[in-house]
């Protein structure tokens, strides 16, 4: 169920439904139920919900798309896709957004998320949208599992282009 609705959110931006995309915006940091206009959209998906969680995170991912329709990225999780926004913008604050976000509460999610996300619409960086869902899904594990990945990708990606940026220097 999860994949299709991705699938389905792709296909809104792939077909131009520029209303459906509106409503979903109009969502964007109110809880579910108060912009019912979601539910118009996405409302089959809801109703197949197994929990007010998978309701609430299903919620959330289609009004942040609605924000930054695009493609998935598939081979990332958002602390990848955050990584390349810091070397985009190879700002300090950059990182200090991300641990922000790594130390925020499920509550506060919502809103660091929101920010983040036109963020990397302003440099055109690509978000996997399935596994951003189960990670919101999985964001209050005891054992931290999401915030631990997203942490490694992160720092991951900065050395590793980092390593690949002091090779080329030495090459010259």
């Amino acid at each position: 169920m999860k994949k299709d609705f991705i699938d389905f959110l792709l296909e809104l931006h792939k077909k131009e439904d520029r209303g459906s995309l509106a409503k979903l915006r109009r969502g964007v940091g109110k809880p579910p139920g108060e912009s019912m206009e979601v539910y118009s959209v996405i409302g089959r998906f809801i109703a197949e919900a197994k929990s007010e969680l998978e309701e609430y995170a299903l919620y959330l991912v289609a009004t942040l798309y609605g924000l930054y329709p695009s493609e998935s990225a598939e081979k990332y999780n958002f602390g990848a896709s955050f990584a390349q926004l810091r070397l985009r913008q190879e700002s300090e604050s950059t990182e200090r957004r991300f641990v922000a976000i790594l130390n925020s509460n499920f509550e506060d999610l919502p809103q660091h998320l929101r920010q983040a996300v036109n963020l990397l619409k302003s440099k055109e960086v690509h978000i996997n949208w399935l596994q951003l869902l189960n990670d919101i899904l999985d964001w209050q594990r005891d054992d931290y599992k999401v915030q631990r990945q997203w942490a490694t990708s992160f720092w991951k990606e900065i050395e590793t282009e980092e390593t690949r940026q002091a090779e080329k220097t030495e090459e010259i």
